[in-house]
């Protein structure tokens, strides 16, 4: 191929194989042998890319020095829009400082009504002769803290809304109060901004505003000697052109989609339809001094016309060879990826839970050997299966007993102290979302010690189980009852009342004392005392309802045992 000179020679001599290559790799069986014969099809590729490579990299260097000359062109631009506004604010400052607008503003302030009406006409003269001086104002209104327009030199004052804090540095600092937007009382763009006006004291008595003539800054967005090719101009939020380097009458407003790509790619250039409504690149920045958007554009017809011209008869030879290639790529590639497809949806079913799935090798290549170990392996799968079932159910039951056993007292079935701890810390929780109420019951047996040493322990540990008996038995199924420790017991009876634990607590009493244990010859009779609280709204702890429990209890044993006291 090198040696045919002419590109109509090579793209015949380059179909030729993309054609006959494919039909050869048709017979071939091995998914190995079909992959080399596309890489040989891809290396061709390469020897015709490096034209396309060759024209990209001159697009990115195009693109890039067009880029770094419309970014100088918005750094300019916000520079000079910066030395602008400081300017203006200097100005405003110092017409905030004089005499006649502090005096005005102090006879309002304190509300002299002798002196505070002949203020405004003169301050109103002061004001249009100060605008008179300074092109770039075309308004100045004097207004009180409160919001109050004293004197404008104008006879339709736009005014402001001014802050409600002024920053400490104010005395040097003016805040814009409106953004640039186009002022149809003036038919032109303008900016408000505010200064503060303070009194000789250093005291806040309002603000004076000035309104601003953006178009005393067209002639700064651009140096005619320094900076490179291209038009600037600035935006609204909207997209609509304030001010430009081009005339008024030949710009349009930009297209939405446009100024919101801009936005969201500060600093990158981006082709769309201009302000001339002819394609441009361009690129965006915003004014770091208020909501203006600086917008720097060049034609892209002059900057890209040679270069697209070239580029477009690359794109159609590059562009036939790829589908030659895509082509025979597809030939091969569908050989390999039908059966992978299969495989994966096999595998898919299997992944759901489907292990009744069986595939057939009609395939004597590598695919084909994969298919068979699949089999293979569905097989072994489902034979697992039921083993893995089957000890995942008796680990279940293994769980469900340890965290029974994790909850509960041995002994008396009953749950345990921590599993105590945590019910009564949940319907703290609950009363304090809620406040639905509920009751504690402490009790333990009267005597136990000396029963214990009189019949040994065993028959102790008989009698704590009939007592737990009696428990479960007094207690509906949403409370809750518990070995505290010792032969002491816990009850909580949920969105009880007093009145209800009153009774609950006198059941429980009345039926353990009806209870009698044989113990050999004789029969021990058996009763408890009980100490009941209901929940208040100062039980920050746990402790402190164990506490209050507890010392009920206590009053219960000192009022002569086997009964219940009740504490509030």
């Amino acid at each position: 191929m090198a040696l045919l000179k002419s590109i109509k020679s090579k793209l015949v001599v380059f179909a030729t194989m993309t054609t006959l290559i494919p039909w050869l790799a048709l017979g071939l069986k091995s998914i190995k042998s079909k992959l080399v014969v596309f890489a040989t099809i891809a290396t061709l590729i390469p020897s015709l890319g490096l034209g396309l490579l060759t024209f990209r990299q001159s697009e990115a260097q195009i693109n890039a020095n067009v880029t770094r000359e419309l970014r100088a062109l918005t750094d300019y631009a916000g520079r000079e829009i910066e030395f602008w506004l400081d300017k203006r604010a200097h100005e405003a400052h110092v017409a905030a400082a004089s005499g006649a607008v502090i005096e005005a503003l102090s006879a309002s302030y304190q509300r002299r009504a002798d002196m505070s009406a002949k203020y405004p006409g003169a301050l109103a003269r002061y004001l249009q002769s100060v605008q008179g001086k300074l092109d770039a104002i075309m308004e100045l209104t004097v207004m009180n803290a409160s919001g109050k327009i004293i004197a404008s030199s104008a006879e339709k004052p736009a005014g402001a809304t001014l802050p409600d804090e002024w920053p400490q540095n104010s005395v040097t600092e003016g805040l814009v109060i409106a953004p640039p937007h186009w002022n149809e009382q003036y038919s032109t763009a303008t900016l408000s901004v505010a200064v503060p006006v303070l009194s000789y004291d250093n005291v806040l008595m309002g603000a004076l505003v000035a309104v601003l003539d953006l178009r005393n800054l067209q002639p700064h967005l651009k140096s005619s000697s320094t900076s490179p090719p291209g038009e600037v101009f600035l935006l609204d939020p909207n997209g609509r052109v304030l001010i430009g380097t081009l005339p008024g009458e030949t710009i349009v407003q930009l297209d939405a989609s446009s100024l919101r790509d801009l936005l969201a790619r500060p600093g990158e250039s981006l082709f769309f339809e201009g302000l001339t409504r002819r394609e441009v690149i361009g690129l965006a920045d915003v004014s770091r001094e208020f909501p203006l958007t600086i917008l720097a554009e060049r034609d892209r017809a002059a900057v890209y016309g040679d270069w697209i011209e070239l580029r477009n008869m690359l794109l159609i030879l590059v562009g036939t060879l790829v589908l030659i290639v895509a082509a025979a790529a597809f030939q091969m590639g569908r050989s390999i990826v039908v059966p992978l497809q299969r495989l994966m949806r096999a595998a898919d079913r299997i992944a759901d839970g489907d292990l009744e799935v069986r595939l057939s090798a009609t395939r004597n290549d590598e695919i084909g050997h994969l298919t068979k170990v699949f089999d293979q392996m569905a097989d072994r799968l489902r034979r697992n299966h039921a083993e893995i079932m089957a000890a995942h159910e008796a680990m279940q039951q293994q769980n469900r007993m340890l965290e029974k056993l994790s909850i509960t007292d041995s002994l008396t079935g009953l749950y345990n102290r921590n599993k105590l701890d945590a019910i009564l810390a949940d319907q703290l929780a609950r009363f304090r979302r809620t406040q639905r109420p509920f009751a504690l019951l402490m009790l333990d047996i009267d005597h136990f010690k000396t029963l214990n040493d009189t019949y040994g322990h065993i028959t102790g540990d008989k009698i704590l189980a009939k007592v737990a008996q009696i428990l479960l038995q007094s207690i509906r199924s949403i409370d809750y009852a518990a070995r505290y420790g010792g032969d002491e017991f816990v009850i909580i009876l949920v969105e009880t009342y007093i009145d209800q634990v009153v009774k609950t607590a006198e059941r429980i009493r009345a039926h353990v004392e009806n209870l009698t244990y044989p113990a050999g010859k004789s029969m021990i009779s058996i009763t408890v005392s009980i100490g009941a609280v209901e929940c208040r709204p100062d039980d920050s702890t746990t402790t402190a309802v164990f506490s209050r429990a507890d010392n009920a209890l206590y009053e219960a044993k000192r009022a002569g045992r086997n009964r219940a006291y009740f504490s509030r």
